[in-house]
C-alpha cells in the first residue's frame, strides 16, 4: 500500500519541479518575465500548500484511500489543460489543478507511516519514501530536457498525465481504507473537531518556531532544483538545455540519497534540533553562489546542497516527537503546509526579486541566491530563539 501512495508522491514531485527545464521554452513561447517564471513555479506550491489542512481533516475524517482518489483526478485534469494551454492564463489555471490534487500526496505517505510503523522508525522509513518519492524529479532532468527538444514542452504535460492516471488506478487497486486499529485505536473525527484540533497546535508555543524552518529548508531545495537551476546554467553558464537537464538529473540522484542517508542516523528526539547547524550550512552555500564564482563553483554547490536537503527528513521526526500521538496527523499536516506554502512564497519572492535585479542592472541570478540565504537565515533565526519543546534545548 505504501509504495502505490509514494507512486503519486513521486509524481507530485515531478509537477513540483518541471520549470527547471520547461522555464526557458516557457519564456519563449509566451514571452514570460522572470517574475511570471516565478509565479508559473509558485502557483502549484501555493495550492499544494493551502490545501493541506482540508486535506488534513479529509484524512481525520475520510481515510488516506479516499481522500487520495478523490483529489488526484484534478491532477490528471490540470496537466491535460496545460497541455493545451493556449495561454499562460491558462497554463497558470492547469498549474493550480495540479496543485490541488496533488496536495493529499505526501501527507498520507507520512500519515501512514506514522500509523503504521514505530516511532523509532519513522526517520528511516520516511527518508526511503522520500528518495523513492524523489525519482519523480528524474523524470524532469534529461528525459524532459529531451523530450522537449524533441517535440516541445507540451508533449512533457501529456506524459505526466498518463502516469498520473497509471499511479491513480494503482491506489485504486492496491490501497485499501483504513479500519479504526490503523488509527491508533482513536476513532475518526467530525470536521469541527478536526478543525479545532488544527487550532490548538497555534497555541503551543513551539509551534512557531517549526513552522519558521519549515518554511525556509525545503522550499531553498525546491527553488534551486525545481525553478533557478535551468535557467541559471542556461542564461548565467550558457549550457545546452540538455546539459542543463544532465545536471539536474545528478542533482536528483544525491537528493535521493540523502533522505535516507539522515533518516538512518537519526541521532534521536534529545539532539535532533542541530538540524540548526545544517540550515547555516546551506546559508553558506547560497552566499557562495550568490557570489558568481563561476560554473564549476554553481554546480558543485548545488549538488553538496542537494545532497544536505536529506536534513529535511529530521525535521518530519523532530514534529513527530514534539507532539502528542493524538495529534501527530494534523501536526504532520501543518507543518507539510508551511513547507508548500514556504516553497510557493520563495518562489514568487525570488522572482520579483530577479525581475528587480533586472531592471536595476544587477546580477540577476546572484541577487536570487542571496534573498535564499537571507530567508534561510531568517527561518534558522526563528527556529533557535523561539520557544522549543518541553525539554529539548
Amino acid at each position: 500500500m505504501l509504495l502505490a501512495l509514494t507512486g503519486a508522491f513521486a509524481l507530485s514531485q515531478a509537477y513540483r519541479t518541471v520549470a527547471a527545464i520547461m522555464g526557458p521554452p516557457l519564456q519563449r513561447d509566451f514571452g514570460l518575465s522572470p517574475q511570471e517564471l516565478g509565479a508559473f513555479a509558485a502557483i502549484f506550491h501555493f495550492a499544494f500548500g493551502a490545501l493541506q489542512l482540508a486535506m488534513g481533516i479529509g484524512v481525520d475524517m475520510h481515510g488516506v484511500r479516499r481522500t487520495v482518489l478523490a483529489a488526484f483526478p484534478l491532477t490528471i485534469a490540470g496537466a491535460v489543460l496545460s497541455a493545451m494551454a493556449p495561454s499562460f492564463g491558462w497554463l497558470m489555471l492547469g498549474q493550480a489543478l495540479i496543485g490541488v490534487g496533488s496536495a493529499p500526496a505526501f501527507l498520507v505517505c507520512t500519515v501512514f507511516i506514522a500509523r503504521q510503523f514505530p516511532a523509532e522508525r519513522f526517520a528511516a522509513v520516511s527518508g526511503t519514501v522520500l528518495a523513492i518519492g524523489g525519482v519523480g524529479m528524474l523524470l524532469t532532468g534529461t528525459p524532459l530536457a529531451w523530450l522537449i527538444e524533441s517535440w516541445s514542452w507540451r508533449a512533457g504535460f501529456v506524459v505526466l498525465a498518463a502516469m498520473s492516471v497509471l499511479a491513480w488506478l494503482a491506489i485504486l487497486r492496491w490501497v485499501r481504507e483504513p479500519g479504526a486499529e490503523d488509527h491508533g485505536g482513536v476513532a475518526r473525527q467530525s470536521f469541527g473537531d478536526a478543525l479545532r484540533g488544527f487550532a490548538r497546535l497555534f497555541t503551543m508555543p513551539h509551534t512557531w518556531g517549526i513552522l519558521a524552518l519549515g518554511a525556509v529548508t525545503y522550499a531553498a531545495f525546491v527553488s534551486l532544483r525545481g525553478l533557478w537551476l535551468g535557467p541559471m546554467l542556461v542564461d548565467r553558464h550558457g549550457f545546452s538545455l540538455v546539459a542543463a537537464g544532465n545536471v539536474a538529473v545528478a542533482l536528483t540522484l544525491l537528493a535521493l540519497a540523502g533522505p535516507p542517508l539522515f533518516g538512518r542516523f537519526d541521532p534521536g528526539a534529545a539532539r535532533r534540533r542541530r538540524i540548526l547547524a545544517f540550515t547555516l550550512v546551506l546559508v553558506g552555500f547560497f552566499a557562495l553562489m550568490a557570489a558568481g564564482a563561476g560554473p564549476v563553483v554553481d554546480v558543485a554547490a548545488s549538488l553538496v546542497l542537494s545532497l544536505l536537503s536529506g536534513f529535511i527528513v529530521l525535521q518530519y521526526s523532530d514534529v513527530r516527537s514534539s507532539y502528542p500521538p493524538e495529534t501527530v496527523g494534523r501536526a504532520l499536516s501543518l507543518f507539510t503546509m508551511a513547507m508548500f506554502l514556504g516553497v510557493a512564497l520563495m518562489q514568487w519572492l525570488t522572482g520579483v526579486v530577479a525581475s528587480a535585479a533586472a531592471a536595476a542592472g544587477w546580477p540577476v541570478y546572484g541577487a536570487v541566491f542571496a534573498a535564499i540565504a537571507a530567508m534561510l537565515a531568517l527561518g534558522a533565526a526563528a527556529f533557535a530563539f523561539l520557544p522549543q519543546p518541553a525539554g529539548r534545548h
